[in-house]
């Protein structure tokens, strides 16, 4: 039987383990990049892991999300950063240099190479060939220390992509299509591959917005083949002898398979709150639109803004409506002004922003009470915009522009002719902005600014973990409920203990303080908990707050990792029915727990007490070998440390 894409990158990578589905492996772990919102977070533990230097091939640190200074502290972490980067071997990305995974894939990202970022859209390079995987901090951090990256084999799903996008529909339709598909869980432990037809008309760039919101799936990371469409990107960017040729076996096995016409494909839209919440653009309506927020790392590439800039030429933004626009890094932004489409954006009525995350994360660009907002970005969580009562629709470039012209919601084939735009056969290259490294022997100064706190470390597993129930939630919670990333609290991603007074509030603003008045305690909750970003404080501002285990129906695979690699427990319920039966402030004990986490090797199940309801709960806790050892160790920190 022959081997996916993703599987021979795997093949020519592992370190451990075997490719049996469900199994865990260890992969090498060839580049890494961070981004200043995890990144402060990663460089303490890679810090405290004491490596002299990274052993990757290539490691970059990006300036991206904390770009607003309203204060020192957020100056203060990108000097932090730089210090680090220069004294332990790791590239620097200035602010305005670019949304790291848009400047990745056009300056670093090489076909047939593993990459690991403190990202959750870390897959967007897997539209080179890549096999990129999102991961919280700690993982990086041991990544770049030379040590393996360790998952669960995940099973195959291809997406056979028949056919030719007709004009106006766009590849954010395409994952869109696959989104309603497959729904927000639908990839949790599986690796999404691209194939067939279709795949000879779609650009790198395009590939990339597939790949890039193939994060919301759930999925490990999703991946194109590297082919004639990659070799020409790469020449374009100056770096062919990169290039390398990678496909699937033509007997290779997949799990699941999907098929999308695409000269079928309706040009689509994702409503509030859920990116599988799809719907035709035609079916959802004419909608008043109060603003249109073009860019993010899933759509602001130089062939988006061209399409953008081409639509928007010679007319004017509707009067009710607010149009931003960010091109995605310094060279989109450069090659705009230089080729006219800026002034063709500004003379329409856009604002233009910087090249960085900007309003995907709420960093600024937050909407007016009760608006809607059309967003080219990936997520549409409630409250993720900065204004709780926004309503968020997720749609391509073409839907955007041509909606911030009309006032309403619009199926951009209602403007008639598609305008031509074609890809550069050589993009502008200029890596100013991109800081090497001092030499190996240097004696760089790491600077630490004021809000760098000691982050929270667990301590061994104790012999009985007992507590109350501190909180109970729903399905689908997000890493911006349990830690919330807006432009107030994303200057404090270095300082743990005062992120954690912020934790859970969008679910309950009473949880910080119950937590800290009960000494830490549990928390419930329904399926898919964690979904969303790789964000590793939502992992470490419960163990601030003393938080021991999170009972849930299931949960989201990087959260899962990072509440492991903390040294938390998630428990999954066996019996769903055994969520109901717990309440606030019930008192929950696993006794034995030491003795019951290392039964987990032979099959065994936890027993949790509800001692309130006096009822026993079964809950399953899937763990290898190695992270039964993490667990007791009180979290990989301190295992990596005993280790040696």
């Amino acid at each position: 039987m022959g081997l996916t894409t993703a599987q021979k990158i795997i093949r020519d990578h592992l370190v451990s383990g075997e490719m049996v589905a469900g199994q865990e492996i260890a992969i090498r772990i060839d580049q890494t990049l961070t981004q200043d919102s995890t990144g402060t977070m990663a460089y303490l533990q890679f810090e405290a892991i004491g490596i002299p230097r990274v052993k990757t091939e290539i490691s970059v640190a990006y300036i991206d999300h904390n770009t607003l200074q309203t204060g020192f502290e957020n100056a203060d972490d990108h000097m932090y950063i730089q210090t680090v980067a220069s004294k332990y071997g790791i590239r620097f990305s200035k602010p305005g240099n670019g949304v790291c995974h848009q400047v990745h894939i056009e300056r670093f990202g090489k076909p047939g190479k593993t990459l690991l970022g403190s990202d959750s859209h870390t897959p967007t390079c897997g539209g080179l060939g890549m096999l990129a995987i999102g991961a919280g901090g700690l993982d990086v951090a041991v990544g770049m220390g030379g040590g393996a990256y360790f998952l669960t084999m995940p099973q195959m799903v291809n997406v056979h992509l028949a056919g030719k996008l007709r004009p106006w529909v766009s590849a954010k339709d395409i994952i869109l299509e696959v989104l309603r598909l497959m729904t927000v869980k639908g990839g949790v432990g599986k690796i999404v591959e691209y194939t067939g037809p279709g795949l000879a008309h779609l650009t790198v760039p395009e590939r990339a917005t597939i790949t890039n919101m193939g994060a919301e799936l759930g999925a490990t990371t999703s991946i194109f083949p590297s082919d004639a469409m990659t070799r020409a990107f790469l020449k374009a960017q100056g770096r062919e002898a990169d290039f390398t040729e990678l496909g699937p076996d033509i007997d290779a096995f997949y799990d699941e398979t999907y098929t999308i016409n695409l000269d079928e494909l309706e040009i689509l839209v994702a409503k509030p709150h859920s990116p599988d919440n799809v719907a035709p653009v035609r079916e959802v309506g004419p909608i008043a639109v109060d603003q249109v927020a073009i860019g993010s790392c899933t759509n602001s590439s130089l062939f988006d803004m061209l399409k953008v800039a081409a639509i928007l030429k010679g007319k004017c933004v509707h009067p009710n409506v607010s149009l931003v626009i960010a091109p995605g890094s310094k060279q989109v932004l450069a090659m705009l002004a230089k080729l006219g489409a800026l002034s063709d954006m500004i003379d329409a009525g856009a604002r233009i922003l910087e090249s960085a995350c900007g309003p995907c994360i709420g960093m600024g660009q937050s909407p007016r009470t009760n608006a809607v907002s059309l967003r080219t970005i990936n997520r549409n969580f409630y409250g993720r915009s900065g204004t709780s009562s926004a309503q968020v629709y997720l749609v391509s470039p073409e839907v955007a522009a041509a909606s911030a012209l009309a006032g309403v919601l619009t199926d951009p084939r209602d403007l008639g002719e598609m305008p031509e735009v074609n890809m550069p056969a050589a993009f502008d290259i200029n890596d100013n902005m991109v800081i090497l490294p001092a030499p190996a022997e240097n004696t760089v100064e790491v600077v630490r600014g004021p809000n760098i706190k000691a982050f929270p470390i667990n301590t061994k597993t104790p012999s009985a973990i007992s507590g109350k129930t501190l909180i109970k939630v729903e399905d689908n919670i997000t890493t911006d409920h349990i830690m919330p990333s807006n432009a107030k609290l994303l200057p404090y991603r270095s300082n743990v203990p005062y992120l954690a007074d912020f934790c859970l509030v969008p679910c309950d603003p009473e949880f910080p303080a119950r937590a800290k008045a009960n000494n830490g305690g549990f928390i419930i909750a329904g399926t898919n908990y964690g979904q969303g970003s790789s964000r590793e404080h939502a992992a470490l501002a419960p163990l601030q707050l003393g938080v021991k285990a999170v009972l849930a129906k299931s949960f989201a695979r990087i959260h899962m990792a990072n509440l492991i690699n903390n040294g938390i427990l998630p428990l999954t319920f066996i019996d769903a029915a055994d969520y109901d039966a717990i309440d606030l402030l019930d008192e929950l004990v696993i006794e034995d727990a030491k003795t019951q986490i290392e039964g987990l090797a032979n099959g065994q199940n936890l027993i949790v007490n509800n001692v309130t309801q006096e009822k026993s709960i079964a809950v399953s806790l899937p763990l290898s070998d190695r992270q039964v050892q993490i667990v007791l160790a009180g979290g990989l920190l301190n295992f990596t440390r005993q280790e040696g």
